[in-house]
């Protein structure tokens, strides 16, 4: 029997009626229908803002990574069941990788980038703080705060596991709910991955819902809490975009649109380089996978007009040997369409192409398939057009075929290139095959204006290229004008998107309290007991200690170039150091961080475990001769990433400030101290 699928929105699975059917791709047979019930949009809204939210922040961002890493095992262990559903989609086992693990592998991605990068809590405090005043009681800084509001993300049907999981994972770290809506026609896939997720139990309730079918009067429900992120077509984009509720609210609206990606094979590359065939392996690759039903696809191949002919053949000879049909049989290479309506608006744009272009290859309606059944499936046999006066041509910069097709474009004069390129009006990304560093290095600043993100493709980088259209979770992915002008990857900068940005000015210690993080200039807390020798959940925030003195002398650099081998003149030479700038000989900057550490450092075993990293080092005034120093050490941040060692000790991190100042209290040295500190319990 057929499945019905459901809704799950509001802590339940909704759906009973039958209504649109959705077939394989394959063979055409019916796979599942949507469900007819219309769902109580408000409901799920304030499900989300209240038993979501509630869940999600009664957590902070390091169990939140800590979930998502979980998550992220849970379906992997699972995933065949998906690979055997994601069959039905039309992809191969490829391509379905491309979707199912891609979509895990995002899931680790961002677990592992918020347990490095993120505080314990829920705010960030994204610094520097910025005094204001001339005596450094008043001052400014920026946080980052979960917005409160619900989070809805409508996707394509092209990758129905990672298009959900992609944009999950970022908004969970933000604290924010959402509302999954996939695209109808593969939507079969992403109801059997939301299953997985809630029969997993590792998500707090409400922290994701789904939608099956029409998001309804949804849009029209939010409030200025929340958020909208799409993925699909412009037009489709532009419609949203303009909601009269998202308008009036100015509710953020992230678009991640298809595109008419290009690639440029530079005219350094001749047909013998490792480069020529490169490209021509990236285009085919970018028009088979997934059936070429991919945002980032390269459309457009922008080649030299006198390589022309031998580009067209070798990609020629390359679609020739691809075998399109059921991917159950071994040796299929390409799948097919998500759906017929897919087929039918595919040959459509490639006749409106046509009326400009000429056919290289493909254009067969009667193609060779393999498998059985296939002759009711939604294939499309890959299809390679050609515009020999792309300059004058508009068509082909404004009509996309969103399957297995792209159109060779001849140019004369890398100006040329890139006037071609522009012509695109914003893309996802853009690709460039060139041998010559300076190539690169004269094409790649013009082309960011209008690129999400390039691609820069030689035989140095291809053994280890992810390719042209595959996004990572550390690099943005989005892109500007057509493109939709979002940025819905990009490392913990997609978790900050998700969240409120807000400026808070007051005193250091008031900004001390309120981030969590010590602002110098903030009442500092003195035990009379060394913060070394307090453990994890012992510290405060403020914590400090003031050293005594010790003088650097001229033994002292001695020995530190004698130990090191920096024989700099300025610590040694008199004369050339009374003619430099500073007018005398200094002692070494890294002599001036050991014997700071010598001042704070205690030597017997305690619960400071290990320093593994100094940031924001400066060093901001010479310490000459003679000079003495000091040191404020203070307790800056604190994070809990929940983790124990081999002996099942807890441990966090502890990032301490260090101020070191001459005898004249002047500010010589400044950074931070990263350290792992036992806990006590």
């Amino acid at each position: 029997m057929t499945t019905i699928l459901q809704s799950f929105v509001s802590g339940r699975w909704i759906g009973s009626q039958a209504a649109q059917p959705l077939h394989s791709a394959i063979n055409g047979k019916e796979v599942a229908f949507s469900h007819a019930e219309s769902l109580d949009f408000e409901e799920a809204l304030q499900y989300g803002r209240t038993t979501g939210l509630q869940g999600m922040l009664a957590l902070d961002f390091q169990q939140r990574a800590s979930a998502l890493r979980a998550l992220a095992k849970y379906l992997v262990e699972r995933k065949e069941e998906l690979y055997a559903i994601s069959a039905h989609t039309g992809a191969t086992r490829v391509d379905s990788w491309v979707d199912i693990e891609g979509g895990t592998g995002t899931l680790f991605a961002y677990a592992g980038m918020a347990a490095s990068e993120l505080p314990s809590g829920n705010l960030i405090h994204e610094g520097p703080v910025a005094s204001l005043g001339k005596k450094n009681t008043f001052a400014g800084t920026h946080i980052l705060v979960p917005r409160g509001g619900v989070a809805v993300h409508i996707n394509a049907f092209n990758f129905p596991v990672w298009g959900l999981l992609e944009k999950f994972a970022p908004t969970f770290l933000a604290g924010m709910p959402c509302i999954g809506k996939p695209a109808t026609a593969t939507s079969y896939l992403t109801e059997a991955l939301v299953r997985m997720i809630d029969q997993s139990g590792i998500l707090p309730k409400g922290a994701l819902q789904l939608v099956i079918g029409s998001t309804g009067d949804l849009l029209d429900r939010l409030d200025v809490a929340d958020v909208v992120t799409f993925t699909g077509s412009a037009d489709t984009a532009a419609k949203l975009r303009v909601n009269p509720n998202v308008v009036r609210n100015s509710i953020p609206f992230n678009a991640e649109a298809d595109s008419l990606n290009c690639a440029i094979l530079a005219d350094d590359v001749t047909p013998d380089d490792e480069e020529f065939d490169l490209f021509v392996k990236e285009v085919v690759r970018e028009m088979t996978v997934k059936a070429g039903q991919k945002c980032t696809a390269i459309r457009r191949a922008i080649v030299p007009r006198k390589h022309l002919d031998a580009v067209a053949e070798k990609i020629k000879a390359r679609l020739a040997k691809v075998v399109v049909g059921d991917p159950s049989v071994e040796g299929v290479k390409m799948g097919a369409l998500a759906s017929k309506s897919q087929q039918s608006d595919v040959a459509e744009r490639v006749a409106m192409l046509r009326q400009s272009a000429e056919m290289v290859f493909g254009g067969d309606a009667h193609f060779n398939l393999v498998g059985e059944g296939v002759v009711n499936g939604a294939f499309f046999q890959p299809t390679l057009l050609l515009c020999q006066k792309p300059m004058s041509t508009d068509s082909i910069h404004d009509i996309e075929a969103f399957g297995p097709v792209s159109t060779l474009m001849p140019y004369d004069g890398m100006e040329e290139a890139m006037a071609l390129a522009k012509r695109g009006k914003g893309s996802l990304v853009g690709s460039l095959m060139t041998k010559t560093p300076a190539v690169a290095a004269q094409v790649v600043p013009r082309l960011a204006a209008n690129h999400g993100r390039l691609h820069v493709l030689d035989r140095e980088s291809a053994g280890e290229s992810t390719g042209h259209g595959s996004p990572l979770p550390s690099l943005k992915h989005g892109g500007p004008g057509r493109a939709g002008g979002g940025e819905e990857l990009g490392g913990i900068r997609a978790v900050t998107h998700m969240m409120q940005r807000a400026a808070v000015q007051g005193s250091p210690t008031m900004l001390t309290a309120i981030t969590r993080e010590y602002a110098r200039g903030a009442k500092v807390i003195e035990t009379g007991t060394h913060p070394f020798k307090r453990y994890f959940e012992e510290l405060q925030i403020g914590e400090s200690l003031l050293t005594a003195t010790k003088i650097i002398g001229e033994e002292d650099v001695k020995a530190f170039g004698d130990l090191t081998g920096d024989m700099f003149y300025m610590h040694f030479d008199d004369a050339a150091a009374k003619a430099s700038a500073f007018g005398k000989r200094i002692a070494h900057g890294y002599l001036v961080l050991s014997d700071a550490a010598g001042l704070f450092v205690v030597a017997e075993p305690g619960p400071v475990l290990a320093n593994y990293g100094l940031d924001t080092l400066r060093f901001v005034k010479p310490v000459g001769l003679g000079d003495s120093i000091q040191v404020r050490l203070t307790c800056k941040r604190k994070i809990d990433r929940n983790k124990k060692d081999a002996n099942g000790q807890g441990q966090g991190v502890v990032a301490w400030d260090v101020e070191v100042t001459n005898q004249d209290k002047e500010l010589v040295a400044s950074y931070d101290i990263l350290t792992l500190v036992a806990k006590k319990g």
